[in-house]
């Protein structure tokens, strides 16, 4: 677990960072727009994640989004966050499969040149 979402403040906390009323956490979390972790009791406890995506919540309100609309962004851009990391991970193979292409190219070329060598005796083929 991340800093950023190691559990930190109870809703009264959470509700007064997030300059909001602890009510409007409860929507929120029936509305699925946040879920904070509970501790054994069942007691609402934050993240600073948590806080950084009510506070985004409140800007999308407060520029005129219902919920619904800010619902629907805060999915469209958990889908572009985990296609960002999708893409990153097909770099990093395609960064890898070229290496291996240059190495087996590299290798084919001393091959070549171990068999086209006149009077070697290192006829035998690199693994």
């Amino acid at each position: 677990m991340t800093d950023r979402n190691r559990p930190l403040y109870m809703i009264s906390v959470a509700a007064e960072l997030a300059g909001v009323h602890p009510q409007t956490l409860r929507t929120y979390e029936q509305k699925g727009l946040v879920t904070p972790q509970r501790t054994s009791g069942n007691t609402r406890m934050y993240s600073q994640a948590d806080i950084e995506r009510l506070e985004l919540i409140n800007e999308l309100t407060g520029e005129g989004i219902n919920l619904a609309g800010v619902i629907r962004i805060l999915d469209l851009q958990g889908r572009l966050e985990e296609r960002d990391t999708e893409l990153d991970d097909l770099h990093k193979k395609v960064r890898r499969l070229a290496d291996r292409v240059h190495e087996l190219e590299t290798r084919e070329s001393v091959n070549s040149l171990v068999r086209t060598e006149p009077g070697s005796l290192a006829l035998r083929r690199l693994p």
